[in-house]
């Protein structure tokens, strides 16, 4: 321990010490018990007692720090008592008002105290309060400066943080993200490179890019490859490490990083899913989130004029702070979505470059048999086929090794155990030509393709269905007028741009239930290669309130990471009833979300709209203006032949063929609905298992008798097509 006086007192230790001596002075003087034996009386808890019951600041000392500083401070005074000098001699020196003596005797035999004290507490564990053992330790005497103070410490070195650029990673990695690279290079590369250039010509350059889209779409991996081929600094953060939960910790983390950033400029910051510091602060549900979201604020506006960069990453841009998005902080945003056929191939071809792959290997097929896959399916698709790859070599090489010969009694070991040894006996030559064997065919990803869920499937986002026009009879004209208003602009939009015109992005079916609408908006999602939601219209109401015009919102914003994209809504008439004064007020406000959305307030292109009712004259009148759901499309009844064309489709996969006699009892079900006639197929089928043999007419006969049409009030329907139109 350094001495009370003499020389800078530079720790906190030494200012604590002369408080307490002069507390302890004053007290014993207050008493009039100055002399040495009520001095050896005093013990460390009496002490104490008397401090926290005093005005002292020494109340604010933590228990422990307060007792060692009362404990040195006896010690002292106890061997003080005991010499010449007396408590005079020493308060002379504590004292700054008192003139010291010009002998440094004093000041010999108060250091040569606290070496003794020293040596004693070091070699002897010191007594502990309330059941806790706290050794005392005190610099060595031995190594101390001339004026009595201990040697300074050597302050270690900050460890210097590594802002190289990723080195493991580059764009040639990437596929199908061109339109990323393209904007990326036109907000970075002369703002960080040649920064004197915005300087000069006073324009102020970008300072943040906010990539989003749906999880596994490659937002982190383009903004690490990018920073790789740049090759300034950078800093990657992950924002969930930012936090911190001692208050101001966070913030302080930030500013920190923002300011080296500002060091080793030019410098690309990046970090990653920024939605769990950043949200709205009028929802923020503690005080340091709205501290943290206002620190980034300030970070980043601080940031005018230095060749310095920010490039966040999100799955959930709505829930990020209104004033993060505005211009001058983060001015470009940036889509990544649900990549479509082009683009899974680019990516397909990107992550197979390395691998031995056939040569006549048929991306375009792969590619279109993973509707709904991100990036990271991808690579997830890729790595499966190769361990399907490596299983079949496996049993190429357990094929060879069943005819080598291995030691052990069949009889006393099991066949399996004798088949590993025979296929590690194998497996031990030095030569197999395994990189001639291990080539990943087209069958390998086929057989893997079962095993992996689109992760976007998952999520909530759309996928491509399986249904085709196969899987639908009759129908034609209304197939017709869904390949003008849907299939085609998506297929080939140039046809409407050379006429001029845009095509109609909403189309509402309506007629009789169980007629085939749902399946013909799956098939015109299929045919147009499509990404498909399907949203039952009860199942976005909430009783929350603002929860229902939420859920319609989240709707179209999911269908825009999946552009090109069909909405269906089944059931709309449940969903956008009429407004009127019978209407509840959230059911209306949930009209005017779905209205606004289907104005194209937000973009819309790229996105269709189908909808499916059996009710069209109790929606809402300005659902069906122009510009909505424009398109009317009634899907009636099928007739005899159309009757004969379902039931055809829906018995392909019968073991028997579809004769005439089937297509007479097709014909004679009058007001029969599609899905009347799948019920009757049904029927027929229970009649041949309990008969244990194949479907036969007369099955058909008799499931005839006992199925009844689903739709009873058809003279409805056709007053509505008298006042709607058919729309064909």
């Amino acid at each position: 321990m350094p001495p009370l006086h003499g020389g800078r007192r530079t720790t906190l230790g030494q200012g604590l010490d002369r408080e307490v001596y002069q507390v302890v002075k004053t007290l014993l003087d207050s008493q009039g018990q100055s002399d040495n034996s009520h001095i050896q009386r005093l013990s460390a808890p009496v002490v104490y007692e008397k401090i926290k019951r005093s005005n002292s600041s020494l109340n604010r000392k933590s228990k422990k720090l307060l007792e060692n500083s009362i404990e040195r401070v006896l010690e002292l005074l106890k061997e003080e008592a005991t010499s010449t000098d007396g408590f005079d001699s020493v308060e002379g020196d504590l004292d700054p008002t008192v003139p010291s003596k010009p002998s440094n005797g004093i000041n010999r035999s108060i250091v040569g105290a606290w070496a003794k004290n020293s040596l004693r507490v070091n070699d002897v564990e010191a007594p502990s309060h309330e059941g806790k053992n706290d050794v005392i330790s005190a610099p060595d005497p031995r190594k101390r400066q001339l004026n009595g103070e201990p040697l300074l410490k050597r302050r270690k070195a900050a460890p210097t943080s590594d802002h190289s650029p990723p080195t493991h990673i580059s764009l040639a990695n990437l596929g199908g993200v061109d339109s990323v690279i393209q904007q990326l290079e036109d907000m970075i590369v002369l703002p960080l490179l040649q920064p004197e250039i915005y300087a000069t010509s006073r324009i102020q350059p970008p300072r943040g890019i906010l990539l989003h889209g749906p999880p596994g779409c490659g937002k982190t991996m383009i903004a690490k490859a990018f920073a790789a081929e740049v090759g300034v600094s950078f800093i990657s953060l992950s924002a969930p490490t930012i936090v911190s939960g001692m208050s101001g910790e966070s913030e302080k983390a930030l500013r920190e990083h923002f300011d080296e950033a500002k060091k080793v400029a030019p410098c690309l910051v990046f970090i990653d899913e920024i939605d769990a510091i950043t949200p709205k602060r009028e929802s923020a549900q503690r005080e340091m989130e709205k501290r943290i979201v206002a620190q980034l604020l300030t970070c980043m506006d601080d940031l005018a004029g230095k060749a310095v960069i920010v490039i966040a990453a999100t799955n959930r841009p709505d829930s990020l702070d209104a004033a993060l998005r505005r211009g001058g902080r983060f001015d470009k945003e940036i889509n990544l979505g649900v990549p479509n056929e082009i683009v899974r191939e680019q990516i397909l071809r990107a992550l197979t470059k390395d691998i031995l792959l056939p040569t006549d290997f048929d991306y375009r097929r792969l590619a279109k048999l993973t509707p709904g896959f991100v990036g990271a399916d991808l690579n997830d698709l890729v790595s499966t086929a190769g361990s399907a790859a490596i299983k079949r070599f496996l049993e190429t090489l357990k094929a060879q090794a069943n005819e080598m010969n291995v030691d052990g009694d069949p009889s006393q070991v099991s066949a399996k155990v004798l088949e590993l040894r025979r296929l590690i006996k194998h497996a031990k030559q030095p030569s197999l030509g395994v990189a001639e064997t291990i080539v990943i065919t087209i069958d390998d990803f086929l057989t893997a393709l079962p095993k992996i869920q689109p992760s976007s499937k998952r999520e909530g986002f759309a996928t491509v269905p399986e249904t085709t026009w196969a899987d639908i009879g009759a129908l034609r004209p209304v197939r017709e007028e869904l390949l003008t208003a849907i299939v085609e602009p998506i297929r080939s939009p140039e046809k409407y741009a050379r006429v001029g015109i845009t095509a109609p992005t909403g189309v509402l079916l309506w007629g009789p239930p169980g007629c085939g609408k749902t399946l013909l908006a799956k098939a015109v999602a299929n045919e147009s290669k499509a990404n498909f939601i399907s949203v039952k219209g009860p199942e976005l109401l909430n009783k929350y309130v603002g929860e229902s015009e939420r859920a319609v919102r989240q709707v179209f914003v999911r269908a825009r990471s999946s552009i090109p994209c069909v909405i269906f809504f089944d059931e709309l008439d449940a969903l956008v009833p009429k407004r009127d004064d019978a209407l509840s007020e959230s059911s209306a406000r949930v009209v005017n979300t779905l209205l606004t959305e289907l104005d194209g307030l937000s973009s819309r292109q790229g996105i269709y709209v189908v909808a499916a009712t059996n009710r069209p004259d109790i929606i809402d009148p300005a659902m069906l203006r122009p510009g909505r759901l424009e398109t009317l499309l009634f899907v009636d009844l099928p007739g005899e032949d159309e009757r004969v064309e379902i039931l055809q489709t829906l018995s392909r996969n019968l073991s028997i063929p579809f004769t005439d006699a089937i297509a007479e009892v097709a014909r004679s079900c009058h007001g029969f609905s599609g899905a009347d006639l799948e019920s009757l197929l049904r029927r027929a089928g229970y009649a041949a298992i309990k008969r244990n043999d194949d479907i036969k007419h007369e099955d058909f006969i008799s499931a005839k008798g006992k199925v009844r049409p689903s739709v009873s009030d058809t003279k409805k329907y056709t007053r509505l097509k008298d006042q709607w139109g058919a729309g064909l």
